[in-house]
This record gives C-alpha cells, sequence and structure tokens, in this order.
C-alpha cells in the first residue's frame, strides 16, 4: 500500500495546502466537501501534486519537509509550468 503526499490549490485563495493520506481520491473528496477543518473555507480544492512513498514514516517525513520554506521552494520549481501555464 501506498502513502501519499499531496498538494493542493484552493481556487478560492490561490493558496496551498500540503498533506499525507493512504487514500489520495477519497481525501480529496473530504477536502472538496468541506469534511476537513483547516481547508473547509478555502474549497474548491484542486490537486496539483502528488508523490507516492511506501512506507508511513517516509511519507510523513517527505510532507514535513514540503511543508518547510525548502521544500515550498522546490514544489514552486516543480510545478512552474503549472503555474505559470
Amino acid at each position: 500500500m501506498y502513502h501519499y503526499i499531496y498538494i493542493l490549490k484552493s481556487e478560492k485563495d490561490g493558496q496551498f495546502y500540503t498533506g499525507y493520506t493512504k487514500d489520495l481520491k477519497n481525501r480529496l473528496n473530504q477536502h472538496n466537501n468541506g469534511k476537513v477543518k483547516s481547508t473547509k473555507n478555502r474549497i474548491p480544492l484542486k490537486l496539483v501534486y502528488f508523490e507516492g512513498c511506501l512506507n508511513q514514516q517516509d511519507a510523513t517525513h517527505r510532507e514535513k519537509y514540503l511543508k518547510t520554506s525548502w521544500g515550498k521552494r522546490y514544489i514552486k520549481n516543480r510545478i512552474k509550468d503549472y503555474l505559470t501555464g
């Protein structure tokens, strides 16, 4: 089973949200149905990036990294064509 790190972009305010889950499709539905406290006022949300890890520990470490300033810089470089396109 994979563990996913994902990044959502709010179509309401343009801000990003980084999270972790085992079920990406279900988690995205939870976000867009207002069932996640931290994003319920920012819907609709669009999945703009995700990575899969083979174990939970790697995924949670990666999520923490992507929330740092270095991680945010990495993501902006990684999806720059999407952001400018």
